[in-house]
Formats: structure tokens, sequence, C-alpha cells
């Protein structure tokens, strides 16, 4: 007897429709799927078999366990805590049911626990629907906010431990959502049974692909990278390459003006990815704009460091790079002084080198820009969690194998600072609903990772991270111990509101540590977004308030919102130092002739 038309059958996850899938084809996909899954252990085993086998993932796993061990200690010397926590976990759980059994009997349960309106793994509506994916989905919020609270309330526990459980249960949390699996995903297993499991094994071929693309280890694709090709259509502002050494390139930007400001721009990227972030194409490309804006432009690309370069270290990139570009500069323009920009790391390296510069009266940067950039490390980002001796120790472990850090290292570490966002999100898409990513050129940025020569990234995490010795005054860098205070030229101290990497709180302290004036702006968003903000999307904001002196949480409270992009006010800061103007200057028109077309050979060097 078939059944009324008001008793349909319903689908996995409630929906007014099964999705009966053909059980043959289904079978046949199945079979499809272990197919794949023997591709994905053969792409993981061939470079263990070859020796080839990259190292550092059981010292990170034995670094997680270390942590949340030392969380339990806390716990299990006081029985009656435990008992307590215990309880109150028993409690959430036992709510939790009540209210399962009060929607399964038809009537009305406010939740126990609801996801942050901004979590889009319980967007779907069968999450909340759907009786038993509702339980599903409160029991993993109960459970992981519980974990959460356990580390926030182990006594007795130093600040940095504290921070590394925080972040290792954040790892684990993640990984452990119900989200992340079919049967517990309403909306993958509708797409399953719709496609008959095809999604899977299309998902299945791309996770072997990628654990090949890694070498025997994930390297999950964010965005199709098919899409863009370097200096094609991303990185395309004209120009030439007319310097090189082993480790950089230095490019000079044609312009666009008939009239161009004399002082020349010279742009320091970080490497800890390359410099076409700033250039990523026509309608968000910095350099382009600037250029636009009558800016003669210069700016670093940074070679992709294999072992030859094993031992360049800070002051390596000080000379060869920051200095050499100088001279660069002057030959290809006649002009001997310059305004600078710094990025991130790339700003680092600025600072330490113009109190170099201070302490040698070396006058060639007159002015100066830093972008989301640290100094000073006392109060520093979410990174400071992979920071201490005994891992420090182990990376330069690595890295002394080969002589420099794998790029998936340090992008695997960016990529754990939102788990749900740049990881899970992509392994769900990718591997259970078998989707490409879509083409989105700053993530296509984002896993164009660069390798960091050894000496140059132990003296980093050394310097800077574990002993802040710059804003200390005790680095030293060429026989010269550095002392920010003599930098007495104009600084632009450029933060984020929303940074995790360079905090707008640590750029703030960092700008009290220079002699001279320093004007501190607040851009909105993040590390990426918030300098890439170009004017003609009102997307984001900024924020002036004078000085940065005090504490940054009363300079944030009286400073000044301005809607849209920072770009028109810092050109008005850079050009009022230097309003002369003279005819635009062709690259190759002064003593060094071009080498080749920009974007240059070192930005497509991939890992």
């Amino acid at each position: 007897m078939c059944p009324p038309a008001d008793d349909k059958p319903k689908g996995p996850a409630g929906s007014d429709e099964a999705p009966v899938p053909d059980f043959d084809l289904l079978a046949q996909n199945m079979g499809r799927f272990m197919e794949e899954a023997g591709k994905v252990t053969a792409a993981y085993l061939k470079p263990i078999e070859r020796g080839e086998a990259k190292t550092g993932a059981a010292d990170e796993v034995s670094e997680m366990v270390k942590t949340i061990g030392r969380v339990a200690e806390r716990w299990v010397t006081d029985p009656r805590k435990i008992i307590e926590a215990q309880a109150s976990l028993t409690s959430d759980f036992m709510s939790l049911w009540a209210s399962t059994l009060k929607r399964a009997s038809g009537e009305e349960a406010a939740p126990v626990a609801e996801p942050d309106k901004r979590d889009a793994r319980f967007a779907d509506p069968d999450w909340s629907a759907h009786p038993m994916f509702d339980f599903v989905k409160q029991a993993y919020l109960i459970g992981s906010r519980w974990a959460e609270s356990m580390v926030d309330r182990a006594e007795d526990l130093d600040p940095h431990t504290r921070e590394k459980a925080r972040f290792y249960v954040k790892q684990i949390a993640s990984a452990l959502s119900p989200s992340n699996f079919v049967a517990t995903n309403p909306e993958l297993l509708r797409e399953t049974l719709k496609q008959n499991g095809e999604n899977l094994v299309r998902g299945m071929k791309m996770l072997a692909e990628d654990v090949e693309a890694g070498g025997g280890e994930l390297k999950i694709r964010q965005s199709d990278g098919r899409a863009f090709e370097v200096g094609v259509n991303i990185a395309t502002t004209p120009g030439k390459v007319v310097y090189r050494n082993e480790i950089m390139e230095l490019i000079q930007y044609a312009p666009s003006t008939e009239q161009v400001f004399k002082r020349p721009l010279l742009i320091v990227p970080p490497w800890i990815n390359k410099f076409y972030i700033l250039d990523l194409n026509a309608e968000k490309s910095f350099i382009r704009w600037c250029v636009a804006q009558g800016l003669t432009v210069f700016c670093i690309s940074w070679v992709n460091p294999d072992e030859r370069h094993a031992a360049k270290d800070f002051e390596s990139y000080m000379r060869e790079g920051i200095f050499e570009a100088l001279d660069a500069v002057e030959q290809a323009t006649g002009e001997k002084r310059v305004t600078a920009i710094g990025y991130c790391v790339g700003g680092t390296l600025l600072g330490v080198t113009l109190a170099y510069m201070a302490a040698t009266r070396d006058r060639r940067i007159e002015s100066a820009t830093f972008f989301t950039t640290q100094v000073d490390f006392s109060k520093a980002g979410e990174l400071s969690v992979f920071v201490d001796e005994d891992q420090i120790r182990a990376v330069e472990e690595q890295m002394a194998q080969r002589g420099y850090l794998d790029g998936a290292r340090m992008a695997g570490a960016f990529n754990m600072l939102r788990p749900n966002d740049l990881i899970w999100s992509y392994a769900v898409n990718n591997y259970l609903k078998g989707k490409l990513p879509t083409a989105f050129d700053l993530l296509y940025w984002n896993s164009d990772s660069t390798r960091m020569p050894a000496a140059n990234h132990s003296f980093y995490l050394r310097g800077c991270y574990l002993e802040n010795r710059l804003s200390k005054g005790e680095m030293t860098i060429g026989g010269k111990t550095l002392d920010l205070k003599a930098v007495k030229i104009p600084i632009y101290n450029l933060a984020a509101k929303e940074d995790h990497i360079a905090p707008a709180q640590s750029v703030f302290i960092g700008s009290q540590c220079f002699g001279g004036p320093v004007d501190y702006v607040m851009a909105g968003s993040g590390h990426i977004a918030g300098v890439i903000n170009p004017p003609g999307k009102v997307k984001y904001q900024y924020w002036t308030g004078g000085k940065p002196e005090g504490v940054f949480a009363d300079w944030a409270k009286g400073a000044v919102e301005h809607p849209g992009s920072w770009w028109p006010h810092w050109l008005g800061w850079v050009t009022s130092q230097a309003p002369k103007t003279l005819p635009a200057r062709e690259p190759g028109s002064g003593a060094l002739a071009p080498l080749e077309d920009a974007p240059g050979s070192y930005v497509k060097i991939r890992v």
C-alpha cells in the first residue's frame, strides 16, 4: 500500500523528499572510492619508501600531547575539582537530553548550546530543524566549550602553556566537529545520497592529488590554482627587473603619469610569502595605485631559498636586500634618498635596518611606513604559541637537515590560526562534497608559500619572538647594538584592528620604541584585508588618534573613525614630506639596464 501524499518518506535530514539512491551505482562508487583511497595511501607512503619524507609532524604531535598533559596534571592534583567539572558537564548533557525528549514529544524546547552566529559550519537549516542533528550539534558545542573551560580554569599554569593549550584544544575541537563527517552532517548526507557517492569518489581523487602535491603530507588546495598565472592575470603591473642578486630581484615599475614625485618609494615585502599580495590584480593592487598617484615604485621580490641560502641571516637580508636595493635605486634614478615601506617581517627587517642606519649615520631612508609590523614582541600575536625554547630547538633541528624551513610548515601554522575557515571548510568542500574550490586570488597567493633560510628564521624566532631583543636595545647586527630610539625619521605605522598575527596593541607598543614622530593608524579588518583595502571599494574603515602614547585602549577609545581606505591618508602623509616633482622615469632610463619584465623570475619559483 502506498503512503498518502502527506506522509511521504522524509530524507535523512528531514527534507520533504527522500533522496533515494541508485544502490547499484552507489555500490560501484564505493568500490571506486576504495580504489582512490588506495592512491591516497600510495601518495603518502611514496616519500617514506624513497627516504624523502618530511619531518616535524611527530614533534608537533608530541608538543600537543605534552602541553595538554600539563593541563591535566593541574586537575588531577585536586580530585574535588575534577568531580565538580565532571558534574558540570553531566548537568549540561542531562539538560540537552531533556530538551531533546521534549522536542521528540512535540514540545518547544530552548537550545542548551547555540553556535556563534558567524559559525558557517552549522548554517544548514537541518542542524536545528532535525532533532538528531540538533542533538549532535549541541553535544559537540557542550563538549568543546567544556574542554576550553578546563584549560581556562586550570590553576598554577604559566601564561604561555595556557595559550598553547587553548590553541591545541581549538585544533582538536575543530577536527572533531560533526560538520566534518558525512554521517553527522545533514548537508553532506543529502549530497552523498543524491549523488550516489560520486562526490566522495571525486573528493578522494583530489585528496590523493593533494597528498602527492605535498610530498606525502596533505596540502589542502584553497583556490583553483588553474585560474591564475603570475605575470598573466596576477602580479601584472608593468615594470622591469633592474637588479638581481642571490636573495632578491628589484622591480622598478613603469610610470603611468607624465610627472612623478622626485623621491622614490622602496617596498620591502615579507619573505614568508611572495610580494604580489601588494599586486594581486588591477583593482586590488597597492603597487599599481601608487604608480597611478605619481610615485616611482621599486619593490623587492625575495628569492624562494634552498640549501644554498642556509647561512643567509638577518644581516644578509639587510645588506644584500635593503642596502643593495638602495644602491640600485640610486643608480636607476640618481636619487640618494627614498621613502620605504616594510610589511610584516619585511617591516621588522626595515626596523632593524633603520636602527643600524641610525648607528652608522646612514640617511638614505628619509621616512618609513610599516604595514602590520612588530618591532616589540612583548604582546605578540597567536603565532607566539609556536615559540618557546623546545619548539625553536625542534625547528632548528629540522632546518639543519636541509638548510631551510619548508614553506608548508609556515603555511600550516598560519592556517591553524583559523582552522575552521582555512582548513576544515576546504577539507569538507574538496574531499567530502567533491567540489573544486573557487578561484580566489588572495587564497591562491596564500597557498603560494616560500621556504625560509635556516640562519634567517632562527635569528627571527630567537631574537624577536623569544627574547624580544630589538625593542630592549639588545639586538646586535654588524657589530652595532641597535637602538630604535635613535631612529628619528617620520614613521607611518599601520595596524589592523582584527590582526591575530601582529595585533594592533603590539604595533601600538612598538610605535613607542622609535625616537622620532610616529603616526599610528589602525585599519579595519585583519593582517591582509586591513592593508589591501583600495579606495574604489568602501569596504573597511580606519582610525586616527594622534600620537601613540599611553595605553592602547585609551588611544582606541579616543580615536576618530574614517570610512573607506587609509591609502589616500597615507599618500598625503608621504607626499607632503617631499612634494617636488619631475618628468616620469622609465625603467632602464638610468644607469641600470632592465634584466627582464616584471614580475621577474624569483616570484615564479614554487616550493
